[in-house]
């Protein structure tokens, strides 16, 4: 989550997108965003990474041992590993004997091994070291965070979501390929510190010179920027909620003087939130490796199953209501953004970056569906009618592909309206809600692309949503519904629209009704001579009257 209103993440997604990007992309750019000749062969099965921190010298080193198999014999087994400067990798050890690094190339590291490769599994532990690029402005400007609480204690995690978990690890750096049978994440600290990981804690073990070593297990695939360590004085609370699969752990882990806050305002929320959302989008996605939410240095962030929280313990965005209807300030905006996400990018990953508003426009919309489920549909209307007004129609929310480029910060706010006009369209909420349901379950633990998402959309409702894709995804026109009223005529069609674009959409003239608009002029008898007519507000279109 890279909240599009924060000005300095608005600049980096205009200055580095494919529409308004002033240089072209580059062979670093390629080797990035791409499924190249040097990834495709081979598929992630397992991260097991171990790293120990040093605050005073910002610096880290550890090792990982990424298990893999060939999936395509054919291609030249020449492996690239995605290990960002000034990180470095020290050694790489081929099912425990050593080998060496052919080829360096920028942020991208090359093996070619000294045998040929069958489809048998391999494990290849990776030692690295070095300081990692320090966030600036987390979690907008990615790095690892070092930072002191309040009382004076070191308090450090990581935020590399867009910049990537190669900024600090050594991994496969494509969200397409995740570890299938998960991760494995041992963190070494002062033994005054805790160190928290993705899933659950497996093993606690005191070691030499006051360290003390934490071992997290994740049993199910998780995205490379989604494995976080956070690591200072914390307490935890554990609890649990009975939900749609059975009893869900629930544990809250703050720092010390703040555990009163457990149960006056995180519980509360994340249980409200939860319910919601299971009934909405299906059972949580990660049982097994129960749900957590972890106050971070930073405002908050979607780590699979460790949910970063910095919202300083209050309803609405850091205290402001980013509708400005007034039902943003009624629930607390991360608690609920970051646990959509477990169903939206985590759950279902988008295949590319550039489709990351599959991510975040079906999670904004979680935060209609929260307002509902708490105050009633109208409330949820009207959240989304507020949001509506910080889109900026910059440039499309889908970036271009192979390239590691997202598209518009609008991927927030204009991909939640898609997926409410979606919902408009099929006039059914009960069918919307399991079609919610449905994409979350065939495409459970899996990526998805755009185009992939949109043939979902068509087979299951048996209705052509493509139009509407191409017009609110790929272009930056807002169409606008132009009318005439001659007599007791109402004359309409669509402009600033793709051609093929002919949504239907819900308007008040002497009733409410529906009209299905195209770009030619089309004409509607009404019963009697009205003034103006009203466009139903749960649509993203402008309204134009003309003589």
């Amino acid at each position: 989550m890279k909240f599009y209103f924060n000005i300095l993440a608005t600049l980096l997604l205009v200055t580095t997108s494919y529409y308004a990007q002033t240089k072209p992309f580059t062979k670093h750019d390629t080797l990035f965003g791409s499924n190249t000749n040097y990834r495709k062969w081979w598929d992630v099965l397992h991260y097991n990474l171990n790293i120990t921190p040093d605050f005073n010298t910002k610096s880290i080193k550890g090792s990982n041992i990424i298990s893999f198999k060939v999936i395509d014999i054919d291609l030249p087994h020449i492996m690239q590993i995605d290990l960002q400067n000034p990180m470095h990798i020290d050694s790489v050890f081929l099912n425990s004997t050593k080998i060496a690094i052919q080829k360096k190339d920028s942020d991208f590291w090359y093996i070619t091994f000294p045998q040929k490769l069958t489809s048998t599994p391999y494990e290849l532990q990776l030692f690295f070291s070095g300081k990692p690029k320090v966030a600036v402005n987390p979690p907008w400007g990615g790095g690892w965070v070092w930072k002191k609480d309040s009382l004076g204690n070191p308090w450090m995690s990581v935020a590399c979501q867009g910049n990537g978990a190669s900024l600090w690890f050594p991994c496969k750096d494509l969200q397409r390929d995740e570890p299938d049978l998960g991760t494995r994440f041992t963190m070494i600290v002062p033994d005054t510190l805790v160190g928290i990981g993705n899933g659950k804690l497996i093993k606690q073990l005191s070691l030499p010179a006051r360290k003390t070593a934490y071992t997290w297990e994740i049993k199910n695939a998780i995205n490379s920027y989604n494995i976080i360590p956070y690591i200072g004085k914390y307490t935890c609370v554990h609890d649990s909620i009975k939900g749609e699969n059975g009893i869900l752990k629930t544990d809250y882990w703050v720092l010390n003087y703040h555990a009163h806050k457990i149960a006056t305002h995180l519980k509360p929320n994340v249980t409200k939130t939860l319910a919601c959302f299971e009934h909405w989008f299906g059972p949580y996605p990660f049982y097994n490796d129960g749900y957590k939410i972890v106050e971070a240095p930073y405002l908050g962030m979607e780590h699979q199953s460790n949910v970063a929280y910095g919202n300083f313990f209050m309803n609405g965005y850091a205290g402001r209501d980013l509708s400005k209807t007034g039902w943003g300030l009624k629930w607390d905006f991360i608690v609920v953004h970051e646990s959509g996400h477990e169903w939206f990018g985590n759950n279902i990953t988008a295949t590319d970056v550039s489709d990351n508003w599959i991510h975040e426009g079906f999670t904004s919309y979680s935060e209609v569906l929260f307002t509902e489920c708490e105050f009633g549909k109208e409330a949820g209307n009207s959240y989304c009618e507020g949001v509506k007004k910080s889109i900026d129609n910059d440039i499309p929310i889908i970036g271009k592909y192979q390239v590691h480029n997202e598209g518009s910060g609008d991927m927030y706010n204009k991909g939640s309206q898609v997926v409410h006009m979606i919902r408009q369209i099929i006039n059914d909420d009960a069918t919307f809600r399991n079609l919610l349901r449905e994409l979350n379950t065939v495409y459970y633990h899996k990526t998805l692309s755009t185009a992939e998402l949109e043939a979902f959309i068509n087979q299951y409702t048996k209705l052509n949503f493509t139009p509407l894709f191409n017009q609110y995804l790929r272009t930056i026109q807002i169409p606008a519904l132009e009318y005439k009223l001659v007599k007791n005529k109402l004359l309409y069609r669509y402009t600033n629209s793709i051609g093929e674009f002919s949504m239907p959409i819900k308007i008040t003239t002497t009733s409410q009704q529906w009209i299905t608009p195209t770009n030619t002029w089309q004409t509607l008898t009404l019963p009697k001579k009205i003034k103006a007519i009203k466009l139903n507000r749960n649509f993203y279109v402008m309204l134009k009257r003309v003589n």
